[in-house]
């Protein structure tokens, strides 16, 4: 059974056996949780779908498909437009 020891800040390594199973890798969040024995087991921390509140800032009121298609489309048209260069092509008659 793998095991670890507690630092003087509280800290433990997570042995590496442990690591791998449960697919730990660095910046990997862990949750702890407390049985009904007063036990705790801890699990790599999923993602949950309210992770994502807030990564689309700037919108007063939710918006129909038609308005997010036009902010698509005209955010689109300005990279477009911002990616042309205003050199001249000159041909050589060919």
């Amino acid at each position: 059974m793998p095991t670890a020891k507690v630092t003087s800040k509280g800290q433990i390594t997570i042995p590496v056996k442990v690591r791998k199973v449960l697919g730990l890798r660095p910046g990997t969040q862990v949750d702890f949780r407390e049985t009904a024995k007063g036990e705790f087991i801890f699990r790599a921390k999923t993602g949950s779908i309210r992770d994502l509140r807030g990564c689309l800032t700037g919108f007063d009121v939710p918006k129909t498909d038609e308005e997010m298609n036009e902010i698509i489309h005209r955010r689109a048209a300005e990279l477009d437009a911002a990616t042309k260069s205003d050199a001249q092509i000159i041909s050589d008659g060919e």
